[in-house]
């Protein structure tokens, strides 16, 4: 038998989920929805905390629980690095027409903000592994921020790491004030005459850290998609490194096979 407070839950549920409550709705208070399901003031709030878990509200300090509006969601596809690809030896205007996040999420160029901020680090021992340079070696690394822009929180966290050495012929690679970049990395690469070859991406998921929950605007009890994504060129070398945390209340990971004929 289910308990009092999971009777609640389910009733507010059912009310959002078929629409008598929208988006935006304030809920009325707990001591009204006490006196309306005739149970006590705890056994609301613990259907209420039920409901934020599950990201259908939100609590507001000193102002009450609302109907949380749904996000915008992301489909990572992985057929998204030939797309990429396709589109890296475009013409300018061409590849200014669309970038990643559109393809990801629908949105066009103006509905986005963007931010990106470059630094010059030096390797610590696992990037320097991975791209098979000495420990110390200078990096290029680069944290992007990308939102919709009737929304506050970025679709994801990135994170990406190239080598000094390898792109320093072209210094616009180096200017974080040219970004947001036509073409993407694939496309600041082909400058330097670099073709990938693969791109490699593992994913491990885990719950978020405070400040990962609070720059995402996770709900409660949401976990993050931790993804990392390792470009090889044709000589089969490591040319990029991007960490990207990914929120899992609005991001669909989609790979599709294709499998050759018998």
């Amino acid at each position: 038998m289910p308990k009092a407070y999971e009777v609640i839950a389910d009733d507010l549920r059912r009310s959002i989920r078929e629409g008598e409550r929208k988006p935006g709705d304030r809920l009325p208070s707990e001591t009204d929805l006490a006196t309306h399901y005739k149970r006590s003031v705890p056994t609301v709030q613990n259907a209420l905390r039920l409901l934020n878990e599950e990201g259908l509200i939100d609590k507001q300090h000193g102002r009450g629980n609302f109907v949380r509006r749904p996000r915008t969601p992301a489909v990572r596809c992985n057929s998204r690095h030939q797309w990429e690809k396709d589109r890296a030896r475009k013409d300018r205007a061409k590849r200014a027409e669309t970038g990643a996040t559109e393809h990801d999420t629908g949105l066009e160029l103006q509905d986005l903000v963007f931010y990106a901020k470059y630094r010059e680090v030096k390797a610590p021992k696992d990037l320097a592994d991975a791209f098979g340079v000495p420990e110390g070696t200078a990096l290029v690394e680069r944290t992007y921020r990308t939102r919709y822009a009737a929304e506050s929180a970025p679709f994801n966290l990135v994170t990406s790491y190239l080598v000094r050495d390898m792109v320093a012929a072209n210094p616009d690679l180096l200017d974080e004030t040219k970004e947001p970049w036509p073409g993407g990395t694939q496309n600041q690469l082909y400058t330097v005459g670099i073709e990938l070859d693969r791109v490699e991406e593992r994913f491990t998921a885990r719950p978020p850290t405070p400040e990962e929950a609070r720059e995402l605007d996770l709900p409660a009890g949401t976990s993050v998609i931790l993804l990392r994504k390792t470009s090889y060129d044709i000589n089969d070398r490591v040319v990029d490194i991007s960490d990207v945390t990914l929120p899992g209340d609005r991001t669909e990971l989609l790979f599709t096979t294709p499998l050759e004929r018998w």
